[in-house]
């Protein structure tokens, strides 16, 4: 099966996700989503991961995290958190064999209303796939962790989430959470859309055509898609291996293609 390609440009927003091995439900008890959440943590003290919002399900994880223009955080960040839970849970299980599909996909998330869609639809994941009535009902995300206000082992960047919200002050973000969740229920418009996890990126017109520019010869397979007022740069499977021209070898910093552009869009 074609892997996943990744891309990471200093400076942007990434919505990150990650499946267990073959789609098992490796992460299906508490303990195990607590020990992610737990390394999730320890990332962000080690390598300054930014992280916007998270969810943890029972096969799967979301990232929605900024770098800041440290072009290591991100892989570095993955690394530790891929390796140390998988190996943590094939100890005690003493399992062998691999945890995690071997690439994670990375999605370039214009700010404003864009991010804003995309925590929505990280928000919403266990509703969606009708495990709970409620994000708030599901402990494993960063809806929960806003909501309860909780400051102990925060994972949100509160003051990175409140200035690319366009808020004021944090204090408004529970608030506005809550009004955006109320109105996706409302309106029933949570349904998957692979626009979050499959594109290269998404966005304004303008956003995906730099990107696709600033791509080059890279990015002759790739189309971008027009749907209602955003844009979506899409990966070509058939040129995943090409592209990559690298081994399927263990998760590393080294491993992705590394665009070397600094300015935000």
């Amino acid at each position: 099966m074609p892997r996943a390609s990744r891309y990471f440009l200093p400076g942007y927003s990434w919505h990150i996700t990650h499946r267990c091995h073959k789609r098992e439900f490796l992460l299906k008890f508490n303990r195990d989503k607590r020990c992610w959440l737990s390394w999730l943590f320890e990332a962000k003290k080690r390598y300054g991961l930014k992280i916007l919002n998270y969810m943890v399900t029972d096969n799967h994880i979301h990232i929605l995290a900024i770098d800041d223009g440290n072009r290591e955080c991100i892989p570095r960040s993955m690394q530790l958190l891929a390796g140390r839970t998988g190996q943590e849970f094939n100890h005690r299980k003493k399992r062998k064999g691999a945890y995690w599909e071997d690439r994670y996909h990375a999605t370039a998330v214009a700010k404003a209303d864009y991010l804003a869609q995309c925590m929505d639809y990280i928000d919403m994941n266990m509703v969606r796939a009708g495990v709970v009535s409620h994000p708030a009902k599901w402990p494993f995300c960063g809806y929960s962790e806003l909501i309860r206000g909780k400051k102990r082992y925060r994972l949100i960047d509160t003051e990175k989430l409140t200035e690319v919200l366009g808020l004021s002050t944090p204090e408004k973000l529970p608030a506005s959470r809550k009004h955006a969740i109320e109105s996706t229920l409302q309106k029933e418009n949570y349904r998957r859309d692979k626009k979050w996890t499959e594109s290269i990126a998404v966005g304004s017109e303008s956003f995906v055509e730099t990107i696709k520019e600033r791509l080059g010869l890279r990015a002759k397979s790739r189309g971008i898609q027009k749907d209602n007022d955003t844009y979506q740069l899409h990966e070509s499977i058939n040129s995943y291996n090409p592209v990559l021209g690298v081994k399927n070898d263990a998760l590393s910093e080294n491993s992705g293609l590394i665009w070397d552009v600094y300015r935000d869009i």
